[in-house]
Protein backbone atom coordinates (compact mmCIF):
# COMPACT_ATOMS: atom_id res chain seq x y z
CA UNK A 1 0.00 0.00 0.00
CA UNK A 2 1.39 3.62 -0.75
CA UNK A 3 0.28 6.69 1.08
CA UNK A 4 -1.16 9.18 0.02
CA UNK A 5 0.91 11.99 -1.38
CA UNK A 6 -1.54 14.80 -0.07
CA UNK A 7 -5.18 14.77 1.25
CA UNK A 8 -7.66 17.43 0.72
CA UNK A 9 -10.72 17.72 3.54
CA UNK A 10 -13.41 19.75 2.82
CA UNK A 11 -15.54 21.40 5.61
CA UNK A 12 -18.19 23.68 6.18
CA UNK A 13 -16.88 24.58 9.90
CA UNK A 14 -13.22 25.51 9.96
CA UNK A 15 -11.37 27.90 12.88
CA UNK A 16 -12.46 30.55 13.71
CA UNK A 17 -16.01 29.47 12.55
CA UNK A 18 -16.58 26.54 14.57
CA UNK A 19 -20.28 26.34 16.32
CA UNK A 20 -20.69 22.19 16.66
CA UNK A 21 -18.82 18.65 17.26
CA UNK A 22 -17.84 18.21 13.14
CA UNK A 23 -15.61 21.39 13.37
CA UNK A 24 -13.92 20.36 16.10
CA UNK A 25 -13.23 16.95 14.53
CA UNK A 26 -11.96 18.73 11.01
CA UNK A 27 -9.67 20.88 13.20
CA UNK A 28 -7.96 18.39 15.34
CA UNK A 29 -8.19 15.66 12.23
CA UNK A 30 -6.51 17.91 10.10
CA UNK A 31 -3.72 19.04 12.85
CA UNK A 32 -2.89 15.57 13.56
CA UNK A 33 -2.87 14.09 9.48
CA UNK A 34 -0.46 16.68 9.24
CA UNK A 35 1.94 15.20 11.20
CA UNK A 36 1.94 12.77 8.71
CA UNK A 37 1.36 14.09 5.24
CA UNK A 38 0.90 17.52 3.52
CA UNK A 39 -3.08 19.11 4.19
CA UNK A 40 -5.01 21.13 1.96
CA UNK A 41 -8.29 22.09 3.87
CA UNK A 42 -11.40 23.88 2.05
CA UNK A 43 -13.54 25.12 4.20
CA UNK A 44 -16.80 27.88 4.01
CA UNK A 45 -15.35 31.13 4.85
CA UNK A 46 -12.42 33.49 4.23
CA UNK A 47 -9.68 31.72 6.43
CA UNK A 48 -5.92 31.87 4.47
CA UNK A 49 -3.39 29.95 5.85
CA UNK A 50 -0.13 28.35 3.88
CA UNK A 51 1.78 26.26 6.34
CA UNK A 52 4.07 23.66 4.39
CA UNK A 53 2.14 20.97 5.72
CA UNK A 54 -1.27 22.56 6.09
CA UNK A 55 -2.60 24.73 4.16
CA UNK A 56 -6.57 26.41 4.31
CA UNK A 57 -8.44 28.32 1.94
CA UNK A 58 -11.84 29.52 2.48
CA UNK A 59 -14.90 29.88 0.30
CA UNK A 60 -17.46 32.88 1.22
CA UNK A 61 -21.04 32.92 0.48
CA UNK A 62 -21.65 33.75 -3.38
CA UNK A 63 -24.44 37.02 -2.71
CA UNK A 64 -26.47 35.43 -5.12
CA UNK A 65 -27.68 32.43 -3.14
CA UNK A 66 -29.33 34.76 -1.08
CA UNK A 67 -31.52 36.95 -4.04
CA UNK A 68 -35.18 36.21 -4.87
CA UNK A 69 -35.75 32.67 -2.58
CA UNK A 70 -37.34 31.65 0.33
CA UNK A 71 -34.58 32.48 2.78
CA UNK A 72 -34.73 29.18 4.35
CA UNK A 73 -33.36 27.45 1.13
CA UNK A 74 -30.02 29.52 1.28
CA UNK A 75 -28.25 26.96 3.00
CA UNK A 76 -28.75 24.20 1.10
CA UNK A 77 -28.20 26.53 -2.09
CA UNK A 78 -25.18 28.50 -0.78
CA UNK A 79 -23.75 24.47 -0.18
CA UNK A 80 -23.86 23.56 -3.77
CA UNK A 81 -22.35 26.96 -5.06
CA UNK A 82 -19.52 26.60 -2.63
CA UNK A 83 -19.07 22.71 -3.08
CA UNK A 84 -18.95 23.33 -6.78
CA UNK A 85 -16.39 26.15 -6.14
CA UNK A 86 -14.09 23.51 -4.04
CA UNK A 87 -14.14 21.17 -6.30
CA UNK A 88 -13.42 22.90 -9.70
CA UNK A 89 -10.43 24.38 -8.51
CA UNK A 90 -7.37 22.91 -9.12
CA UNK A 91 -6.63 20.05 -6.94
CA UNK A 92 -2.91 17.72 -6.63
CA UNK A 93 -4.93 15.24 -3.53
CA UNK A 94 -4.89 11.69 -3.71
CA UNK A 95 -8.10 11.33 -1.61
CA UNK A 96 -10.55 13.92 -1.10
CA UNK A 97 -12.30 13.54 2.48
CA UNK A 98 -15.47 15.40 3.40
CA UNK A 99 -17.49 16.28 6.38
CA UNK A 100 -21.15 17.21 6.80
CA UNK A 101 -23.38 17.39 3.68
CA UNK A 102 -22.32 20.70 3.32
CA UNK A 103 -19.55 19.58 1.39
CA UNK A 104 -20.76 15.89 0.60
CA UNK A 105 -21.52 17.31 -3.16
CA UNK A 106 -18.05 19.22 -3.39
CA UNK A 107 -16.46 15.63 -2.90
CA UNK A 108 -18.10 13.75 -5.18
CA UNK A 109 -17.23 16.25 -8.26
CA UNK A 110 -14.01 16.93 -7.10
CA UNK A 111 -13.97 12.73 -7.53
CA UNK A 112 -15.54 13.10 -11.11
CA UNK A 113 -12.79 15.95 -12.07
CA UNK A 114 -9.53 15.01 -10.99
CA UNK A 115 -10.43 10.98 -10.47
CA UNK A 116 -9.69 10.73 -7.56
CA UNK A 117 -11.50 8.57 -4.40
CA UNK A 118 -13.73 10.61 -2.01
CA UNK A 119 -14.28 9.63 1.53
CA UNK A 120 -17.30 11.04 3.69
CA UNK A 121 -17.43 11.35 7.70
CA UNK A 122 -20.98 11.33 8.37
CA UNK A 123 -21.17 13.33 11.63
CA UNK A 124 -25.20 12.98 12.04
CA UNK A 125 -27.85 12.04 9.32
CA UNK A 126 -30.51 14.04 7.98
CA UNK A 127 -33.37 10.87 7.86
CA UNK A 128 -32.86 11.28 11.37
CA UNK A 129 -32.91 14.66 12.11
CA UNK A 130 -36.53 15.66 10.62
CA UNK A 131 -36.43 18.62 13.17
CA UNK A 132 -34.63 20.60 10.61
CA UNK A 133 -37.36 21.30 8.41
CA UNK A 134 -38.20 24.04 11.36
CA UNK A 135 -34.85 25.69 10.27
CA UNK A 136 -34.30 24.49 6.48
CA UNK A 137 -38.11 24.33 4.77
CA UNK A 138 -37.91 22.34 1.79
CA UNK A 139 -34.45 23.18 1.83
CA UNK A 140 -34.06 20.26 4.15
CA UNK A 141 -35.07 17.54 0.93
CA UNK A 142 -32.47 19.64 -0.80
CA UNK A 143 -29.88 18.40 1.77
CA UNK A 144 -31.14 14.84 2.23
CA UNK A 145 -30.90 14.61 -1.73
CA UNK A 146 -26.78 16.15 -1.17
CA UNK A 147 -26.63 13.54 1.48
CA UNK A 148 -27.96 10.29 -0.15
CA UNK A 149 -26.56 10.94 -3.58
CA UNK A 150 -22.68 11.59 -2.26
CA UNK A 151 -22.87 8.88 0.13
CA UNK A 152 -23.92 6.22 -1.85
CA UNK A 153 -21.34 6.53 -4.56
CA UNK A 154 -18.46 7.51 -2.18
CA UNK A 155 -15.58 4.76 -2.08
CA UNK A 156 -15.56 4.67 1.55
CA UNK A 157 -17.46 5.89 4.49
CA UNK A 158 -16.65 6.78 7.91
CA UNK A 159 -19.04 6.83 11.07
CA UNK A 160 -18.01 7.94 14.61
CA UNK A 161 -19.76 5.19 16.08
CA UNK A 162 -21.09 1.67 15.46
CA UNK A 163 -24.61 2.68 16.30
CA UNK A 164 -23.71 5.43 13.34
CA UNK A 165 -23.04 2.86 10.92
CA UNK A 166 -26.20 0.69 11.77
CA UNK A 167 -27.97 3.83 10.68
CA UNK A 168 -26.17 4.06 7.59
CA UNK A 169 -26.81 0.52 6.45
CA UNK A 170 -30.57 1.05 7.15
CA UNK A 171 -30.78 3.88 5.59
CA UNK A 172 -28.80 4.14 2.74
CA UNK A 173 -27.89 1.51 -0.24
CA UNK A 174 -24.58 0.87 0.63
CA UNK A 175 -22.09 -2.36 0.84
CA UNK A 176 -21.13 -2.87 4.66
CA UNK A 177 -17.67 -3.49 4.03
CA UNK A 178 -17.48 -0.06 2.68
CA UNK A 179 -18.52 1.73 6.29
CA UNK A 180 -15.99 1.88 9.20
CA UNK A 181 -16.10 3.21 12.16
CA UNK A 182 -13.36 5.73 13.83
CA UNK A 183 -14.16 7.61 16.58
CA UNK A 184 -13.95 11.30 17.17
CA UNK A 185 -10.70 12.15 19.24
CA UNK A 186 -9.46 14.53 22.16
CA UNK A 187 -6.49 16.61 22.46
CA UNK A 188 -5.53 15.02 25.39
CA UNK A 189 -2.75 17.74 26.43
CA UNK A 190 -5.06 20.48 25.98
CA UNK A 191 -8.35 19.49 27.65
CA UNK A 192 -7.19 17.69 30.88
CA UNK A 193 -8.08 19.61 34.68
CA UNK A 194 -7.33 23.17 35.19
CA UNK A 195 -7.60 25.39 38.55
CA UNK A 196 -7.86 28.48 37.11
CA UNK A 197 -11.74 30.01 37.85
CA UNK A 198 -11.42 33.40 36.36
CA UNK A 199 -14.27 31.85 33.54
CA UNK A 200 -16.30 31.19 36.50
CA UNK A 201 -16.38 34.54 38.09
CA UNK A 202 -15.99 36.15 34.48
CA UNK A 203 -19.65 34.53 33.61
CA UNK A 204 -21.25 35.16 37.47
CA UNK A 205 -20.55 31.34 38.37
CA UNK A 206 -20.20 31.19 42.26
CA UNK A 207 -16.69 28.42 42.26
CA UNK A 208 -17.57 28.00 46.09
CA UNK A 209 -20.69 26.40 45.11
CA UNK A 210 -20.98 23.06 43.11
CA UNK A 211 -22.83 23.13 39.53
CA UNK A 212 -24.35 21.19 37.21
CA UNK A 213 -22.75 22.09 32.93
CA UNK A 214 -24.18 22.08 29.74
CA UNK A 215 -22.92 22.88 26.24
CA UNK A 216 -24.26 22.77 23.16
CA UNK A 217 -26.16 24.03 21.06
CA UNK A 218 -29.82 25.54 21.57
CA UNK A 219 -31.41 22.83 19.28
CA UNK A 220 -33.98 20.23 19.16
CA UNK A 221 -30.86 17.37 18.92
CA UNK A 222 -28.99 18.24 21.98
CA UNK A 223 -32.56 17.77 24.30
CA UNK A 224 -31.47 21.22 26.11
CA UNK A 225 -35.25 21.95 26.70
CA UNK A 226 -35.56 18.63 28.41
CA UNK A 227 -32.63 19.85 31.04
CA UNK A 228 -34.62 23.20 31.49
CA UNK A 229 -37.65 21.17 32.27
CA UNK A 230 -35.36 19.44 34.90
CA UNK A 231 -34.80 22.07 36.66
CA UNK A 232 -37.27 22.09 39.30
CA UNK A 233 -36.46 18.78 40.39
CA UNK A 234 -32.24 19.50 40.30
CA UNK A 235 -30.68 19.46 43.83
CA UNK A 236 -31.36 23.71 45.06
CA UNK A 237 -27.66 22.98 46.27
CA UNK A 238 -26.48 22.93 42.37
CA UNK A 239 -26.22 25.76 40.59
CA UNK A 240 -27.25 25.09 36.54
CA UNK A 241 -24.71 27.19 34.18
CA UNK A 242 -26.24 26.56 30.40
CA UNK A 243 -23.12 27.44 28.17
CA UNK A 244 -25.97 27.39 25.23
CA UNK A 245 -25.91 29.44 21.92
CA UNK A 246 -26.01 29.44 18.40
CA UNK A 247 -29.94 28.29 18.49
CA UNK A 248 -31.18 26.23 14.85
CA UNK A 249 -34.28 28.66 14.70
CA UNK A 250 -35.62 32.02 15.95
CA UNK A 251 -38.50 29.69 17.69
CA UNK A 252 -36.44 27.59 19.37
CA UNK A 253 -34.21 30.49 20.38
CA UNK A 254 -38.08 32.40 22.21
CA UNK A 255 -38.72 28.92 23.61
CA UNK A 256 -35.44 28.99 25.72
CA UNK A 257 -35.93 32.13 26.55
CA UNK A 258 -39.46 31.71 27.49
CA UNK A 259 -38.72 28.70 29.89
CA UNK A 260 -35.12 29.63 30.95
CA UNK A 261 -36.90 33.00 32.62
CA UNK A 262 -39.93 30.62 33.81
CA UNK A 263 -37.65 28.29 36.14
CA UNK A 264 -35.05 31.34 37.31
CA UNK A 265 -37.92 32.88 38.77
CA UNK A 266 -38.28 30.04 41.04
CA UNK A 267 -34.70 29.87 40.82
CA UNK A 268 -31.79 32.59 40.44
CA UNK A 269 -28.96 30.37 40.67
CA UNK A 270 -29.29 29.10 36.52
CA UNK A 271 -26.82 30.93 34.29
CA UNK A 272 -27.19 30.70 31.10
CA UNK A 273 -24.61 31.88 28.70
CA UNK A 274 -25.61 32.16 25.13
CA UNK A 275 -22.70 32.79 23.59
CA UNK A 276 -20.08 30.32 22.45
CA UNK A 277 -17.17 30.65 24.47
CA UNK A 278 -13.57 30.43 24.18
CA UNK A 279 -12.22 27.06 24.52
CA UNK A 280 -10.08 27.68 27.63
CA UNK A 281 -12.82 29.32 29.41
CA UNK A 282 -14.71 25.93 28.37
CA UNK A 283 -12.26 23.79 29.79
CA UNK A 284 -12.68 25.69 33.09
CA UNK A 285 -16.37 25.40 32.94
CA UNK A 286 -15.67 21.58 32.39
CA UNK A 287 -13.17 20.97 35.42
CA UNK A 288 -14.77 22.55 38.20
CA UNK A 289 -18.38 21.00 37.11
CA UNK A 290 -19.70 18.94 39.67
CA UNK A 291 -21.80 17.36 36.78
CA UNK A 292 -22.12 17.06 33.56
CA UNK A 293 -25.06 17.21 31.64
CA UNK A 294 -25.99 15.73 28.08
CA UNK A 295 -29.30 15.54 27.52
CA UNK A 296 -29.27 14.98 23.63
CA UNK A 297 -32.50 12.90 21.99
CA UNK A 298 -29.54 11.93 18.93
CA UNK A 299 -26.36 12.14 19.09
CA UNK A 300 -24.04 10.21 16.18
CA UNK A 301 -20.87 10.49 18.95
CA UNK A 302 -21.46 13.35 21.24
CA UNK A 303 -17.50 14.59 21.27
CA UNK A 304 -18.47 17.21 24.42
CA UNK A 305 -18.46 14.22 26.76
CA UNK A 306 -15.65 13.49 26.20
CA UNK A 307 -14.20 17.03 26.65
CA UNK A 308 -15.84 16.59 30.12
CA UNK A 309 -14.03 13.23 30.36
CA UNK A 310 -11.02 14.66 29.97
CA UNK A 311 -11.24 17.00 32.30
CA UNK A 312 -11.88 14.52 35.24
CA UNK A 313 -15.82 15.33 35.09
CA UNK A 314 -18.93 12.83 36.41
CA UNK A 315 -21.32 12.72 33.18
CA UNK A 316 -24.94 12.24 33.31
CA UNK A 317 -26.46 11.37 29.80
CA UNK A 318 -29.15 10.10 27.99
CA UNK A 319 -28.20 6.49 26.61
CA UNK A 320 -28.98 7.59 22.85
CA UNK A 321 -26.24 6.80 19.55
CA UNK A 322 -22.14 7.33 20.23
CA UNK A 323 -22.84 8.13 23.96
CA UNK A 324 -23.45 4.93 24.56
CA UNK A 325 -19.22 4.05 22.68
CA UNK A 326 -18.26 6.83 24.99
CA UNK A 327 -19.75 6.78 28.61
CA UNK A 328 -19.54 3.57 30.56
CA UNK A 329 -22.59 3.13 32.39
CA UNK A 330 -21.60 3.20 36.49
CA UNK A 331 -17.66 3.41 35.48
CA UNK A 332 -17.37 7.12 34.10
CA UNK A 333 -20.71 8.41 34.72
CA UNK A 334 -24.75 7.66 34.02
CA UNK A 335 -26.62 6.89 31.24
CA UNK A 336 -30.20 8.17 31.30
CA UNK A 337 -33.09 6.03 29.03
CA UNK A 338 -34.78 7.35 26.48
CA UNK A 339 -37.78 5.81 24.69
CA UNK A 340 -38.71 7.96 21.72
CA UNK A 341 -41.90 8.21 20.43
CA UNK A 342 -42.27 5.96 17.16
CA UNK A 343 -40.72 7.72 14.01
CA UNK A 344 -39.69 10.89 15.97
CA UNK A 345 -37.23 12.07 18.41
CA UNK A 346 -39.85 13.43 20.71
CA UNK A 347 -39.47 11.30 24.12
CA UNK A 348 -42.25 9.23 24.86
CA UNK A 349 -42.79 10.52 28.58
CA UNK A 350 -40.90 13.93 28.34
CA UNK A 351 -41.64 14.57 32.04
CA UNK A 352 -40.53 11.09 33.16
CA UNK A 353 -37.00 11.41 31.26
CA UNK A 354 -36.30 15.11 32.60
CA UNK A 355 -36.96 13.61 36.28
CA UNK A 356 -34.31 10.69 35.40
CA UNK A 357 -32.08 13.08 33.86
CA UNK A 358 -32.44 15.38 37.29
CA UNK A 359 -32.05 12.15 39.49
CA UNK A 360 -29.36 10.90 37.76
CA UNK A 361 -27.34 14.61 38.32
CA UNK A 362 -28.83 14.66 41.89
CA UNK A 363 -27.23 11.22 42.79
CA UNK A 364 -23.74 11.33 41.31
CA UNK A 365 -23.95 15.60 43.04
CA UNK A 366 -24.53 14.07 46.40
CA UNK A 367 -22.25 11.32 46.07
CA UNK A 368 -18.46 13.13 46.27
CA UNK A 369 -16.59 9.11 45.96
CA UNK A 370 -18.58 8.19 43.31
CA UNK A 371 -17.91 11.67 41.52
CA UNK A 372 -14.09 11.46 42.17
CA UNK A 373 -14.07 7.20 40.40
CA UNK A 374 -15.71 8.21 37.12
CA UNK A 375 -13.57 11.27 36.83
CA UNK A 376 -10.87 9.00 37.17
CA UNK A 377 -12.25 6.66 35.35
CA UNK A 378 -13.15 8.87 32.61
CA UNK A 379 -9.67 10.27 32.27
CA UNK A 380 -8.18 7.24 31.27
CA UNK A 381 -11.11 6.20 29.32
CA UNK A 382 -9.95 8.71 27.08
CA UNK A 383 -6.58 8.49 27.36
CA UNK A 384 -6.68 4.58 26.19
CA UNK A 385 -9.08 5.17 23.13
CA UNK A 386 -9.52 8.82 21.85
CA UNK A 387 -5.88 9.92 20.99
CA UNK A 388 -6.25 11.81 17.86
CA UNK A 389 -2.87 11.07 16.69
CA UNK A 390 -4.24 6.96 17.09
CA UNK A 391 -7.72 8.21 14.37
CA UNK A 392 -5.17 10.03 12.28
CA UNK A 393 -3.35 6.63 11.69
CA UNK A 394 -6.76 4.46 11.35
CA UNK A 395 -7.77 7.71 8.88
CA UNK A 396 -4.34 7.22 7.07
CA UNK A 397 -4.63 3.40 7.26
CA UNK A 398 -8.37 3.93 5.31
CA UNK A 399 -6.41 6.58 2.51
CA UNK A 400 -4.14 4.01 1.69
CA UNK A 401 -6.61 1.11 1.21
CA UNK A 402 -8.35 3.16 -1.44
CA UNK A 403 -5.21 3.76 -3.37
CA UNK A 404 -4.32 0.20 -3.48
Amino acid sequence: MRDPRKVALFTNEYPPHVYGGAGVHVEYLSRALAKLLPVEVRCFGDQQDNTPQLTVRGYTQWDETKHGTDPRYTGAVDALARSLLMAKDTLDADVVHCHTWYTDMGGLLASKLWGIPYVLTIHSLEPLRPWKVEQLGNGYHLSSWIERTALEQANAIVAVSQETREDILRHFNLAPEKVHVIYNGIDLEEYQKTTSTAALTKYGIDPARPFVLFVGRITRQKGIMHLVNAIPNIDPELQVVLCAGAPDTPEIGREMQERVAAVSAERPDVIWIPEMLARPDVIQLYSHATVFCCPSVYEPFGIINLEAMACETAVVASAVGGIKEVVVPEETGLLIQLKLRPGSFDPEDPAAFSAALAAGINRVARDQALRERFGANGRRRVEAHFSWDAIAQKTLALYRSLLD
